[in-house]
């Protein structure tokens, strides 16, 4: 499996106890559909490399105490701040207007008053709030993603349909 392959989903944080096992920090929504893992991958300099789950338990506020197979109380701090991942067909499927950023990568991004303004060429990740860049020719337009924005996401045929303020798309132009 490649990179593009694997969503983000938590970090090891510490030891926990003395039984070899961690707690981990997911970074998901909805903690419950994770309740049952059997594996995950975790990020070792820069190699997935796919771990068996011998129990998880949910704490509360998007922290798991983990126990992983192979690894004992004598290997656990070489875990400590380590990424984890998921195959992206774990993702839960989003249907309506909600979508992954990589699902709608290349897609056309259509404004209701413009019509075609180009194609979604990727995401910036702030922490105020994402930005998407859209591409039409040599010019890049940055969108904020927000849901007052985001008219339609058409999957069959690749079609992002935005509702952009006056004067935000022209500023590219």
């Amino acid at each position: 499996m490649t990179e593009e392959n694997f969503f983000y989903l938590g970090t090891l944080t510490k030891p926990f106890g003395l039984k070899g096992e961690l707690c981990a920090f997911f970074d998901v929504d909805d903690c419950e559909k994770y309740y049952n893992l059997s594996s995950v991958f975790i990020d070792i300099e820069g190699e997935k490399i796919p771990y068996i789950i011998d129990k998880i338990q949910y704490r509360g506020k998007n922290q798991f105490v983990i126990k992983f197979q192979d690894i004992d109380i004598d290997n656990v701090n070489d875990f400590t701040h380590a990424d984890l991942f998921l195959p992206l067909s774990m993702l839960p499927k989003l249907t309506g207007n909600k979508f992954y950023f990589h699902e709608v990568i290349g897609f056309e991004v259509v404004d209701q008053r413009l019509g075609l303004i180009g194609n979604c060429s990727g995401f910036m990740e702030l922490s105020t709030n994402p930005i998407m860049k859209v591409t039409k020719e040599e010019k890049e337009i940055l969108i904020p993603v927000n849901k007052d924005f985001i008219v339609d996401v058409d999957r069959d045929n690749k079609i992002l349909q935005v509702d952009t303020p006056e004067g935000l798309v022209e500023l590219y132009l």
